[in-house]
């Protein structure tokens, strides 16, 4: 994949990678499988999180006190072999703080990426929702091939180092062909690596995790928060699984009826909407902004940055230089929150002065760079799910030709998600359909929540998601604001309607708007 943003993640998904550098297992067993719905989860203290969840240190308690605990859950393999080889499906709970006759179940959370770890991001905010504990045991998971859960392996950190370092943006045919033999190097180690699990990662496999997830957790119904790619998953779910959904929130949501080729378009609209935004805050201010004097100075200013670095590369983090792929991978990723803004400010400051390095921790924190130069499998992860979920696959010539249209939803974020169409050009499992498909008739309500300022998963997103849903299956809540998700903004009127329709069922009227 030539191009990080492709990635559907969750803002949360690589916020606690990014706040703490700026600022400072289980897999395939090869067991067969019996009766899997009568397992008995053995939940015991996390470890430390694995190199493919992003390593690190075992979490801690919640401020209350209360210990996260780890259990594997025993999945099938193959789900059209549901009594063949079964892989291990990593998950992560803190029980509900309340008394045990006001508590409904648990609340699966999935963060999106795809390819995010839940079992690292669920306790990296699990503060953040204290409020649900009260009523639900808090529980995320690896997704299958992601993380702990029989991880999709492709390159060596090094190698991966290399890969991120390549031009994502060719301006010339001796430029495309590097860039077509990367991926194409790239999407061959997957294969050799990870031949076995590849054909068996589609959202499909993971909406059957669910379920059976639901019934090893001794639940009735799924109750359940996905943001980002995370609202695919839900949505997939409700499609496969009407009759099984319970209280279900999707938020910061994924347009279910785009093509691969329409969505990177709608992000590259995205994108380019929350860079203007940040512009406008920055010149809108009392204090003069430092990076430039009007919205359109901003931008030419950042323009012409990344014009320099194609030609010349700044030092970034030592020994490796910040290119123009990589300043534009770390701008994109401080625009999933508004909470980033300030360090885009202070990155372009540096950049200005010819030092690369908060440019070059943001990307990567968007790749699953750690400190100590470890990469999760995020990106590994990422490609294969959207290739194995994906039917298109995009020739250069075809990219090329649509260059123009990119162009004009974004100058500076256009060339960049266009050519990211190419990253499952060679991969080896083919793809499963054109969108996902999520009508869920006869489901309970859901609750689709949409941001207006949504950079990854624009605010349009949540409309067709209620249309697609089906007919009173969903009500859609409009948040007026910046950033990747609403919940996690902390805006009170948001989490209050969340809220009390996850705890109390009050749906909210059609229409409803926060800001």
């Amino acid at each position: 994949m030539a191009n990080p943003i492709r990635l559907r993640t969750a803002a949360l998904t690589t916020a606690a990678v990014l706040v703490s550098a700026l600022l400072a297992g289980c897999g395939d067993d090869g067991t067969k499988s019996g009766d899997l719905t009568a397992q008995k989860l053995d939940w015991q203290d996390c470890p430390a999180p694995s190199e493919a969840e992003g390593g690190g240190s075992a979490p801690s308690p919640l401020p209350s006190g209360t210990q996260w605990q780890c259990a594997t859950m025993q999945a099938p393999l193959d789900w059209s072999r549901p009594k063949g080889d079964t892989i291990g499906i990593a998950l992560i709970r803190a029980k509900a703080s309340g008394p045990a006759s006001k508590r409904i179940g648990s609340l699966v959370f999935n963060f999106g990426g795809p390819g995010g770890s839940g079992v690292t991001t669920l306790p990296a905010f699990g503060d953040d929702y204290a409020a649900l504990r009260t009523r639900y045991d808090l529980v995320s998971f690896d997704p299958r091939g992601v993380g702990s859960s029989a991880p999709v392996e492709c390159e060596s950190d090094g190698q991966l180092d290399d890969y991120f370092q390549q031009d994502a943006t060719p301006d010339d045919s001796a430029e495309r062909t590097q860039l077509l033999n990367r991926t194409k190097q790239f999407n061959a180690a997957c294969e050799k690596n990870s031949k076995k699990i590849l054909p068996q990662v589609r959202t499909t496999d993971a909406a059957r995790d669910m379920d059976l997830m639901r019934q090893a957790l001794g639940d009735a119904k799924l109750h359940y928060f996905g943001i980002s790619y995370g609202t695919e998953l839900g949505g997939v779910y409700a499609h496969l699984f009407p009759k099984n959904v319970g209280r279900a929130v999707l938020d910061a949501v994924v347009d279910p009826t785009q093509d691969p080729e329409q969505g990177a378009l709608g992000q590259a609209r995205g994108f380019q909407l929350a860079l203007d935004n940040f512009a406008e805050d920055c010149t809108s201010k009392k204090t003069p902004c430092p990076i430039g004097d009007t919205p359109q100075d901003v931008k030419n200013r950042i323009a012409k940055l990344l014009g320099d670095l194609e030609k010349k590369p700044i030092p970034g983090i030592f020994p490796r230089q910040l290119t123009q792929t990589a300043a534009t991978n770390g701008i994109a990723q401080s625009l999933y929150s508004k909470d980033f803004w300030e360090y885009l400010t202070e990155g372009l400051e540096q950049a200005y002065d010819g030092d690369g390095k908060i440019l070059m921790m943001l990307s990567d924190s968007m790749n699953g760079r750690n400190e100590d130069g470890e990469y999760s499998n995020l990106t590994a992860a990422n490609i294969a799910i959207n290739c194995a979920d994906e039917k298109p696959r995009y020739t250069a010539d075809y990219v090329q030709q649509k260059l123009p249209e990119f162009r004009a939803a974004s100058p500076l974020f256009g060339d960049y998600l266009a050519w990211g169409m190419v990253s499952c050009t060679d991969w080896a499992v083919p793809g499963a359909a054109d969108h996902p498909d999520v009508s869920a008739p006869g489901s309970a309500p859901i609750l689709v929540v949409g941001n207006t300022g949504d950079p990854a998963t624009p605010y349009e997103g949540a409309k067709k998601m209620v249309d697609a849903l089906g007919k009173g299956v969903a009500v859609e809540l409009t948040y007026k604001g910046q950033g990747h998700g609403a919940y996690d903004s902390k805006n009170r009127c948001v989490q209050r309607v969340v809220n009390g329709y996850l705890l109390d069922g009050k749906q909210p009227k059609a229409g409803t708007v926060c800001s």
